[in-house]
C-alpha cells in the first residue's frame, strides 16, 4: 500500500517536482530511478521507518542463520556435540531410534541362527538342545535381544553352551550395548545439565542509559542473578556492533568493536550477588565519544552485552547475553536503587529492577563536552600570555626608545665637536 501510494504521488507531481531532491532515502527496487530520486516529502513516516536488525536478541540468542554450508560431514565428526545441541523432541527420537534399532537388529540375527540351526522345526522335542531356550519365533527372539542389551536376566530365555556362534553374538551385543548406554545416557546428561539454562536466571536491564557519573558522561546498564547460588569469577564483556567503511573503501559489515566496561581497573570482575550498575565512560578511546542525543537515534547499531562465570553448584562454564539497540538507550536516565536495608540484611526489590527516572544530563557528546570544559579555562590563560607579551612588548620598546636617545645625544656631540675644531 506503502509503495502504491509513493508512486501514484511521483505521478502525479512529476511535472511540478522534477529537480526536487527528497531528504528521506528509501531503498524500493521495484521502482524506476526518477521515482526513487524524487520521492514526495509527505511521505508516511511509518514507510520511512527503517527497521533495525538485531544481532543478538534480547534473550541471548544469536539472530545468525548459517546457509549453503557444504562440508556438513564436519557435524558428523563431532556427532557427541550434534546430537546435544540439536532440539529436544530430535533428541529423544533419536534416543528411541537407536535403542529399538540395535534391539531390532540383534533379535533379527537371534532368529536367523535358530532358524539355521533347525530349533524352529524342534520347538517341544526335549532331545534337541536349541542356541537359545523357549526362543519359538521373531517375537521372543527380538525379547531375547532386549533381555540382552539391558542385562534384564528373566531367567526363561537362556543361551546354551551347545551354540558357539550366539556366544560370539552374547559378547557382541552386550560391548556394543554398554557402548550404546554410554554415549546415548552421557548425551542426554549433558544435555539435561547444560549451563546455558543456568543463564535463564541472570537478568540483564530492559534498557541501557547514558547520564553523568562523577563528571563524567557515561553508558550503564544493570545485571543481577536470581538465584542464591552464585556466579563464580564473573566477569562482562561488552560489544559494538555496527557497519563501518575502512579508509581503502572497503565495508566491513557488522564489525565489533571492543567497549571498554572496567578491564584496566577490574571493574569488569564482578562479586555479582546483589544487582550492579556496569559502567562504561565515554572517552577519547569509546566509540560513543562524537554521539550526542540528537544524533544518537540515527545511528544504526548494537550494544552486545556478555556476562560469563562458572555455576556454583555444578563447576561448569555458563554465559548469559543481550543486547540494546538505538531505541532501547535512554538519553538522560539513571536507574532506580533496588537493594534496601533491612533488619539484619540486605533485600533486593526486583520489580524495580528495569525502572529508570529522568536527571538532568547534558545533551551534547563527549567531545563536545571536552571542548567547552577547555574553553572555559582558555580565557584565563589568555589574560596571563597577554600580560606577559604586553610586558614584554614595552619592555623592548623602552629600551628601544632609550638606544634612539642615546644615539641622538652622540650625534649632538660629536657636531660639536667637529665645529669647535673649525
Amino acid at each position: 500500500v506503502c509503495l502504491f501510494f509513493m508512486a501514484a504521488n511521483v505521478l502525479e507531481e512529476d511535472s511540478m517536482e522534477q529537480d526536487i531532491e527528497s531528504p528521506v532515502t528509501i531503498h524500493q527496487p521495484k521502482l524506476p530511478k526518477q521515482a526513487r530520486e524524487d520521492l514526495p516529502k509527505n511521505i508516511n513516516k511509518e514507510c520511512a521507518k527503517r527497521k533495525i536488525q538485531r544481532y543478538v536478541r534480547k534473550d541471548g540468542k544469536c539472530n545468525v542463520h548459517h546457509g549453503n554450508v557444504r562440508e556438513t560431514y564436519r557435524y558428523l565428526t563431532d556427532i557427541f556435540t550434534t546430537l546435544v545441541d540439536l532440539k529436544w523432541r530430535f533428541n529423544l527420537l533419536i534416543f528411541v531410534m537407536v535403542y529399538t534399532v540395535t534391539w531390532l537388529f540383534f533379535g533379527m540375527i537371534w532368529w536367523l541362527i535358530a532358524y539355521m540351526r533347525g530349533d524352529m522345526d524342534h520347538i517341544g522335542d526335549s532331545t534337541w538342545t536349541p542356541c537359545v531356550s523357549n526362543l519359538n519365533g521373531f517375537v521372543s527372539a527380538f525379547l531375547f535381544s532386549i533381555e540382552t542389551e539391558t542385562t534384564i536376566g528373566y531367567g526363561y530365555r537362556v543361551i546354551t553352551d551347545k551354540c558357539p556362534e550366539g556366544i560370539i553374538l552374547l559378547l557382541v551385543q552386550s560391548v556394543l550395548g554398554s557402548i550404546v548406554n554410554a554415549f546415548m545416557v552421557g548425551c542426554m546428561f549433558v544435555k539435561i545439565s547444560q549451563p546455558k539454562k543456568r543463564a535463564e536466571t541472570l537478568v540483564f536491564s530492559t534498557n541501557a542509559v547514558i547520564s553523568m557519573r562523577d563528571g563524567k558522561l557515561c553508558l550503564m546498564f544493570r545485571v543481577g542473578d536470581l538465584r542464591n547460588s552464585h556466579i563464580v569469577e564473573a566477569s562482562i564483556r561488552a560489544k559494538l556492533i555496527k557497519s563501518k567503511q575502512t579508509k581503502e573503501g572497503e565495508f566491513i559489515p557488522l564489525n565489533q568493536t571492543d567497549i571498554n566496561v572496567g578491564y584496566y581497573t577490574g571493574d569488569d570482575r564482578l562479586f555479582l550477588v546483589s544487582p550492579l550498575i556496569i559502567s562504561h565512560e565515554i572517552n577519547q578511546q569509546s566509540p560513543f565519544w562524537e554521539i550526542s542525543k540528537a544524533q544518537l537515534p540515527k545511528e544504526e547499531l548494537e550494544i552486545v552485552v556478555i556476562l560469563e562465570g562458572m555455576v556454583e553448584a555444578t563447576g561448569m562454564t555458563c554465559q548469559a547475553r543481550s543486547s540494546y539497540i538505538t531505541s532501547e538507550i535512554l538519553w538522560g536516565y539513571r536507574f532506580t536503587p533496588v537493594l534496601t536495608l533491612e533488619d539484619g540484611f540486605y533485600e533486593v526489590d526486583y520489580n524495580s529492577f528495569h525502572e529508570t527516572y529522568e536527571t538532568n544530563t547534558p545533551v551534547y557528546s563527549a567531545k563536545e563536552l571536552a571542548e567547552m570544559a577547555s574553553r572555559a579555562e582558555l580565557p584565563l590563560t589568555w589574560s596571563v600570555s597577554s600580560k606577559l607579551d604586553q610586558h614584554a612588548e614595552l619592555e623592548t620598546e623602552e629600551e628601544e626608545k632609550n638606544q634612539e636617545d642615546q644615539n641622538e645625544r652622540n650625534g649632538d656631540v660629536a657636531n660639536l665637536e667637529s665645529e669647535s675644531k673649525v
